[in-house]
């Protein structure tokens, strides 16, 4: 069931060199399960009686949990000392998605390989045409498959070249990682769309999307994986080496995707070199300094999130509005439940209406009489929200008054994030006219940061190093036209 936010596609995690590889990579992907909940797979390395690699894969559509619930994989078939693991979020039918759930592995000419990718590749629809003209067989509808051909078609002799070559050929958002016989690899893009960091646990070595990953194993954060870098570990007379390279030809151009800050990543994970909590805090302030909120009688105004992910915009919003003199109380406005799991699907309107009431519920003792600022950190197709705002009226407020921590979004997104059609973007519809949308959401005032704003905000970071695409419409990366919808499943 779909609450109307943005999907982000998918966290990767690698380790090796401890013997309870896949157990960490279990516990890692439990951290990133926000980055993906469609689906889940690890891979391990082990050493047959014969002395020969297996690449052991265990993977299904579910929850990190569901999909591993039988704890004696990891004892009977994902053991050895190296592993990665992928959460996704497919974007297509389930009839032909358990083909596409990540880490994808193969067997070529210079051994076994495996991959996990979360991001997306711009120009995955020109390679893959090219490669089928030149008689590759594909077996998923991902663009991540494109990059095991790349690989496993190339004439050199050398597989740390031939894996260069391969990300050489490809543009787009990535973030990856890569298990092969001997080493674990982490590749991000030129521009650094999507995080991707590097942390050591006990001699071993973890590639991971966000700290939060490295936190629940007790691991040491090292440094961030640079845009347009490939570091490679494996096994060396000292213990383990890292070795970095340079993947890019071009000139790097930094490009943060801003909705990391924004929205995506845990308010706990450090990523582009800052905490999330901090960034997201200072969204709160900057959205309270330029758009405040006052209670026409002089009483306290009372503040409250969309739970979860925009708490610490609304914790910002409130504090600032304290230090400006205006009175105001942050309050526990919505429970959120935490249980729905899978619900049974109600057809058309019905599942609409109830579909908010399930997940959330009011606490009418804090809303009643009172003026009320829901803070949010973003607003799609705005149907949820307009059924959050209907659902708060019942609880009989003086006024709501809703403030997003992000300004409006007109555009889809091609590089790691699955919004709708640009058709069925709220903004979008209504030209960015803010009091046309207000109207639609029946509210009674409604404002977003601008786009500069939001910049402004962005503290420790030069305003120029972030992708603003879903809010301006201007790419930093070309975009191949008739990309396809499957692309969006890394």
């Amino acid at each position: 069931m779909s609450f109307d936010k943005p999907k982000c596609n998918c966290g990767v995690f690698g380790v090796t060199g401890s013997q309870n590889a896949s157990v960490i990579t279990y516990y890692g992907l439990h951290a990133l399960q926000h980055r993906g909940q469609e689906a889940a797979g690890i891979v391990s390395i082990h050493k047959n009686e014969k002395g020969k690699n297996v690449f052991a894969l265990h993977k299904n559509l579910g929850l990190v949990s569901e999909v591993f619930s039988d704890g004696s994989l990891f004892e009977k078939k994902l053991i050895g000392d190296s592993a990665i693991g992928h959460n996704r979020y497919s974007t297509t039918g389930a009839a032909d998605s358990i083909k596409n759930i990540q880490p994808f592995v193969v067997n070529y000419r210079m051994g076994n390989l495996s991959i996990a990718h979360n991001g997306n590749l711009t120009n995955a629809k020109e390679l893959r045409e090219q490669l089928v003209k030149e008689g590759a067989i594909f077996q998923t509808t991902s663009d991540t498959e494109v990059i095991l051909h790349l690989i496993a078609r190339s004439k050199l002799e050398n597989q740390i070249d031939q894996i260069k070559e391969a990300f050489r050929q490809i543009k787009g958002a990535y973030s990856i990682v890569i298990l092969t016989d001997d080493k674990l690899i982490g590749v991000r893009d030129k521009n650094g769309f999507r995080p991707l960091c590097i942390g050591k646990l006990n001699g071993s070595y973890i590639i991971t999307s966000e700290t939060c990953a490295l936190d629940i194993n007790a691991a040491k954060y090292v440094r961030d994986v640079e845009p347009g870098e490939m570091v490679v570990i494996e096994k060396s007379s000292d213990g383990l080496q890292l070795k970095s390279f340079n993947i890019s030809e071009e000139e790097i151009q930094i490009k943060h995707c801003v909705f990391e800050y924004i929205y995506f990543s845990r308010p706990d994970s450090r990523i582009f070199g800052s905490n999330v909590d901090k960034l997201r805090r200072k969204l709160g302030k900057t959205l309270a300094e330029k758009h405040p909120v006052k209670d026409p009688d002089g009483e306290k105004v009372i503040v409250i999130s969309v739970p979860d992910s925009s708490n610490t915009a609304a914790l910002g919003y409130q504090t600032q509005l304290t230090k400006m003199g205006i009175p105001s109380r942050l309050e526990i406005g919505l429970i959120r439940s935490h249980y729905i799991g899978r619900t049974f699907i109600l057809p058309g309107q019905k599942q609409r209406e109830i579909g908010v009431r399930i997940k959330f519920n009011t606490v009418k003792g804090v809303l009643e009489n009172n003026t009320v600022v829901l803070v949010d950190d973003s607003i799609v197709r705005g149907t949820t929200s307009r059924q959050l705002v209907r659902l708060l009226k019942e609880a009989n407020p003086k006024s709501i008054h809703i403030r997003i921590s992000s300004p409006p979004i007109v555009s889809p997104c091609y590089y790691g994030m699955d919004f709708p059609s640009k058709e069925e973007l709220i903004a979008y519809k209504y030209k960015s006219n803010i009091e046309e949308i207000r109207k639609y959401l029946e509210v009674d005032s409604l404002s977003y940061l601008t786009i500069d704003e939001m910049l402004e905000a962005m503290i420790d970071h030069k305003p120029e190093h972030f992708c603003t695409a879903c809010f301006s419409g201007n790419y930093p990366v070309p975009v191949s036209m008739g990309i396809s919808k499957e692309a969006y499943e890394d």
